[in-house]
């Protein structure tokens, strides 16, 4: 921007000194380089000729040099013949730059937004065109120009006139005349005060197609945006707000270099959850090779709709949800009329369930979907259940109307599935083949299907990939856990610090690549109920550790796979991505092959081999197809690029040489990426006659320059080509070598700097012609190749894909194998029963945590049978209960996982569903209480529990009164023993329902109908000097002693204070608190106060 406006002024100036009466214009000058000082006045230049028809003067050089009149552009004349201002394009100038502060910016923008009555947008203020527009939004003072001293005929008549010569004449005339520049109508303001044109059309045909979204046009090399919009995105972005004179009035507007676009798009996607249109703008010629430009709306970003862009997390899977609904409201039915169906654009990923309104909240909570859509009938029904339910977990909602839903899921045009016959379990383990065909979807899901494509095809536009069959899952054979659950046990993210560390996830993480790090977490949430092959496979890696440090060693080596394959198929990728899906499956073959390797080794130390052990590994490898004749196709085509070729910019200045020094090609892009990578000639017929003839123009042009060189005896003699200068001649060291080159007429001087000149030599000029011709054909050409590598990696799409989750497998299969080895983890044994027996059992996360501070954790044994399937824990604060009721629910977790367990030993029962009530936290945003809360995931226990579910709960009643408290805690007990009789542990302060639910200290356990009630309990250690340590240890029976002032104590509660509750404390003691009554209440008040 400097640059051209230095031009500007270097021009004026020029033309201001030259006593000349004719036209000229500042506008050629934008386009060209800036006026040459080594150019006399007696020469002309010919860029068409080989010779100058005038001889060279050989006078010495003045000091300046000027431009003949002949070679300055001319400026439009007005139709009564006058000549049009000068100056008057440039009134904005560099001033015409400057911006004030923001806040100012968006109170003068306000004042423009009266003037306007629709929405329109903005080109950026960096194009040529745009340098006569943009203005700040509110102006600058600017310095006046100085008035030129007017002049009486006398005067004029006195000033020497300078004659053209006549040789001069002819040599102008000879100078073949450039074409005139085509001059763009201006936009015209229409009658409605609105700016008309191309670009002002297409803007507000765009917001009106996209009214919910932010329009981001692309003009040149940035994207932009205006009017009230501009106002907007330039405060969420926190950039500068300018303004722009368009169609007869100013305009406010924004914008942002393209290479900004992902940093910005963050801010607006993920950040303020907004949608945001991306229009684009594609080159036209015409017949008269005049360049126009198409604008439209390729794509349509949201936050669940997210490709390839560099703020999508990696190792996190990013959902769409479609959630079919009935407009009426069927909650209290309890049965399934709801239809789910979520995909992972990024992946490919593609499932579909059937659920009811009570397990909605609970579905959403476990796949983490970044964005729902709902039908447009429950917009304006904002206390709909469903609704609800998205609103709650806080997702972004859009509503949208199904076009057609489709009938028959197996071939449906409409919704862009396509069939896949013989690959049922591609995408993910979750498809099971069942009795009936797994392509019949229910009702509600294929619904939901439409609803989902629907809202995919609306918002991809252009890149809308062909979508496969969904998943379907089988919620019967998989343990359920609850929204709840899922928060309050830290199973994906922590709860105090909202990310990854401190959670289970972040725990137990030993996975290599990106993509086996989001099948973990998907395993953690949701894990078959029933023994399949592949939970064998950590056991078998676990007792080879050189075969596991083989693999792992290959697995560090692959790429995402997943991902690449799903970016071919929405248009996208580049060589980059070729390259690194070649390497992945030759990684592929080599797994292959180190698991022959293993093998054959095996059989011969052990004869015979152990064919149980290699069952499950046999059963996943036996799932990968065999892709090296693409691997193969793919490398004989794309040659890989050197380090340094790959990171260095793509920015060609005006010295440097178009083509390459050292390359007999161009560098050229694909999108907004840069090809690094080159198709070997080899690839085709073609290509290699184009490669060959490419290679003997260098050739050619390295024999010129050589020859000039010795002819000119000058060394630094460079054949070069630049945008500014076209092909030139470049002398890098002019004083010593430019006098012959000089001397010879074939040799036109440019441009002249202190040390370097450049000349016109028409032999390079016309070679150099070739030489990018040739080069454009070879980039034709590879383009054109690429497009067919492209294509067969879509061909073979299923089968990449395949073969990555098969590597995912693998990759999570062997990080339990190395989380046994590093935390000293053991294998359940899974049965069908519903027993519960954890020997030395321990939290992963809290031990994690105390090992990076030097402390041991202190495990503890829990055994649940039939006969005991319910236990009462007491003990004082900060003794380890919630500890263990959360490390009794994660070892069931990872168990059913595939996991090996933090214990000494396990033995457990399948748990169908996973219930927990622990915690104390409010949601005022919904009007709910601590206690309300506690209630609500109360209540939700006991009516879902089955007798194969695994609860634990945590302080029940505490939220109110002690009479209260211990009436709802009785209840619960009651209703999980006698109604639910499910596996149970309930944590509580209340000693009194040991009394209630007839415990004896001979038996430990209850009486009556709670006979199969346990009793267990932590204690305190009093240690000399009124010291004291938490045992963490469980043993049977009952701790009437909550020993809260110790904690107080640890907490650092001033000292007076705790005199005071222990006074209170002692009062208390041996007197029953619900039979106090007020009297005796306010005496140990008065007496507890006076003593301290």
């Amino acid at each position: 921007m400097v640059g051209l406006l230095s031009v500007y002024h270097c021009a004026k100036r020029t033309a201001s000194a030259c006593p000349i009466s004719g036209l000229y214009t500042t506008t050629r000058t934008l386009r060209h380089s800036p006026p040459r000082p080594d150019l006399r006045r007696d020469e002309t230049v010919d860029h068409n000729a080989s010779a100058i028809t005038e001889p060279r003067d050989e006078t010495p050089q003045t000091t300046k040099t000027k431009k003949k009149f002949s070679e300055l552009p001319k400026l439009y004349i007005l139709p009564d013949g006058s000549i049009a201002k000068p100056l008057e394009q440039w009134q904005s100038g560099d001033d015409g730059l400057l911006t004030k502060s923001v806040d100012l910016d968006y109170a003068a923008a306000g004042n423009l937004l009266r003037q306007i009555e629709t929405r329109t947008s903005v080109s950026d203020m960096v194009e040529e065109s745009k340098f006569e527009d943009v203005e700040e939004t509110i102006p600058k003072a600017r310095r006046r120009k100085k008035k030129e001293p007017e002049t009486t005929e006398q005067q004029e008549s006195l000033k020497p006139k300078k004659r053209p010569r006549k040789k001069d004449t002819e040599a102008n005339d000879a100078v073949p005349k450039k074409p005139k520049r085509v001059v763009k109508p201006k936009a015209v303001e229409a009658s409605d005060g609105l700016p008309q044109g191309i670009l002002a059309d297409e803007i507000r045909e765009n917001l009106s197609k996209f009214p919910h979204c932010l329009l981001l046009t692309r003009v040149g090399n940035f994207y932009e945006s205006y009017f009230d919009q501009a106002i907007e995105i330039s405060k969420i972005l926190n950039i500068k707000l300018a303004s722009r004179k368009w169609g007869g009035g100013r305009v406010p507007m924004c914008g942002f270099p393209l290479q900004h676009i992902d940093k910005h798009l963050k801010v607006m996607v993920q950040q303020h959850k907004r949608f945001v249109a991306m229009c684009e703008e594609f080159p036209q010629y015409t017949s008269s090779d005049e360049r126009k430009f198409e604008r439209r709306v390729v794509r349509v970003i949201t936050p669940g709709t997210l490709i390839d862009e560099s703020f999508l997390n990696q190792y996190e899977n990013n959902y769409l949800l479609a959630v079919s609904a009935p407009p009426e409201d069927t909650s209290g039915t309890g049965s399934p009329t709801l239809g789910l169906a979520w995909i992972d654009v990024s992946t490919g990923e593609f499932y579909s369930k059937r659920t009811s309104f009570g397990g909605l909240r609970d579905e959403i909570t476990r796949i983490g979907p970044q964005e729902i859509v709902l039908h447009k009938d429950l917009e304006e029904r904002s206390t709909h259940p469903a609704i609800e339910a998205a609103a709650e977990e806080g997702n972004v909602v859009s509503f949208v109307t199904p076009l057609s839903p489709p009938v028959d899921c197996d071939v449906d045009p409409d919704t862009s599935l396509t069939p896949r016959a013989t690959e049922v379990n591609v995408t993910d383990e979750i498809t099971m083949v069942q009795d009936t065909s797994p392509f019949v979807y229910t009702t509600e899901e294929t619904a939901a299907i439409a609803l989902l494509t629907t809202y995919l095809r609306a918002n991809l536009l252009e890149h809308m990939p062909p979508l496969l069959l969904p998943n379907r899952e089988d919620s019967g054979n998989r343990m359920q856990i609850d929204s709840h659950t899922i928060k309050a046990l830290e199973i994906r993210e922590s709860m105090r610090e909202g990310g990854v560390r401190g959670s289970l996830l972040s725990s137990v993480k030993r996975t290599i690549t990106t993509s086996g790090t989001r099948l973990l977490a998907r395993w953690l949430l949701l894990r078959s109920r029933k023994l399949t092959p592949d939970s064998l496979l950590s056991l078998f890696f676990h007792s080879r550790p050189h075969f596991r440090s083989d693999l792992l060693g290959l697995l560090a080596k692959a790429e995402d796979a997943g991902r690449i394959v799903q970016k071919f198929l929405l248009g996208k990728g580049d060589p980059n991505d070729l390259l690194a899906l070649t390497a992945t499956v030759n990684i592929w073959s080599n797994l292959q092959y180190r698991v022959n390797h293993e093998r054959e080794a095996e059989s011969i130390e052990q004869r015979p081999l152990n064919a149980v052990e290699w069952a499950s590994l046999d059963v996943l490898m036996n799932r990968m197809v065999n892709l090296q004749d693409l691997a193969q196709r793919i490398s004989l085509a794309v040659e890989s690029p050197a380090l340094s070729q790959l990171d260095e910019p793509f920015d060609l200045s005006e010295e440097d040489n178009e083509f390459g020094l050292d390359s007999s090609r161009l560098q050229w892009r694909y999108g907004r990426m840069k090809f690094g990578i080159k198709i070997k000639p080899e690839f085709s017929p073609a290509l290699l006659e184009l490669n060959t003839l490419l290679k003997d123009l260098w050739k050619q042009k390295a024999k010129m320059e050589e020859k000039l060189q010795l002819k000119y005896d000058a060394p630094s003699l460079t054949l070069r080509s630049s945008p500014g200068q076209g092909m030139h001649v470049h002398l890098a060291k002019s004083k010593r070598d430019h006098r012959l080159l000089s001397a010879d007429p074939t040799f036109v001087s440019m441009n002249e700097t202190g040390t370097t000149r450049t000349y016109f030599y028409q032999d390079w000029a016309q070679l150099g012609q070739k030489i990018f011709t040739t080069s454009i054909d070879v980039l034709a050409a590879e383009k054109e190749a690429f497009e067919t590598l492209r294509q067969e990696v879509n061909l073979h799409a299923p089968s990449l894909r395949r073969n990555a989750r098969v590597l995912d497998e693998l990759d999570v299969t062997l990080a339990f194998a190395q989380l046994a080895i590093d935390m000293n983890f053991v294998r359940p044994s899974i049965q069908e029963d519903a027993t519960y027996n954890v020997v030395n059992g321990r939290h992963p996360t809290v031990e994690l945590g105390l090992l990076t501070s030097g402390r041991v954790f202190t495990p503890n044994t829990v055994t649940m049978t039939p006969s005991s399937q319910f236990h009462v824990i007491t003990g004082p604060n900060m003794a380890g209960k919630s500890t263990l009721l959360r490390q009794t629910a994660l070892i069931a977790i990872l168990a059913q996982s595939g996991s090996f367990v933090p214990a000494d030993a396990a033995t457990l029962g399948i748990a169908d569903k996973l219930f927990s009530r622990v915690g104390a936290k409010d949601d005022l945003f919904h009007d709910r209480s601590t206690f309300m809360v506690e209630m609500l995931e109360t209540a939700e226990i006991l009516r879902r529990a089955t007798p194969r579910s695994l609860v634990i709960m945590d302080e029940v009643g505490r939220g109110t009164t002690v009479k209260d408290g211990i009436a709802l805690a009785f209840a619960t007990i009651h209703h999980l023993v006698t109604v639910n009789r499910c596996r149970t542990l309930f944590a509580t302060h209340f000693h009194e329902l040991s009394d209630m639910l007839g415990y004896t200290e001979s038996s430990f356990f209850g009486q009556g109908i709670f006979e199969t009630v346990a009793f267990h309990c932590t204690s305190v250690d009093e240690i000399e000097a009124g010291s004291f340590s938490y045992s963490y240890r469980l043993r049977p029976g009952v701790n009437r002693d909550s020993h809260g002032l110790k904690v107080a104590q640890l907490a650092g509660m001033p000292h007076l204070a705790v005199a005071v509750a222990q006074n209170v404390l002692t009062a208390l003691k041996g007197k029953p608190t619900i039979d106090l009554d007020p009297d005796e209440l306010a005496s140990i008040g008065q007496t507890s106060s006076m003593t301290v």
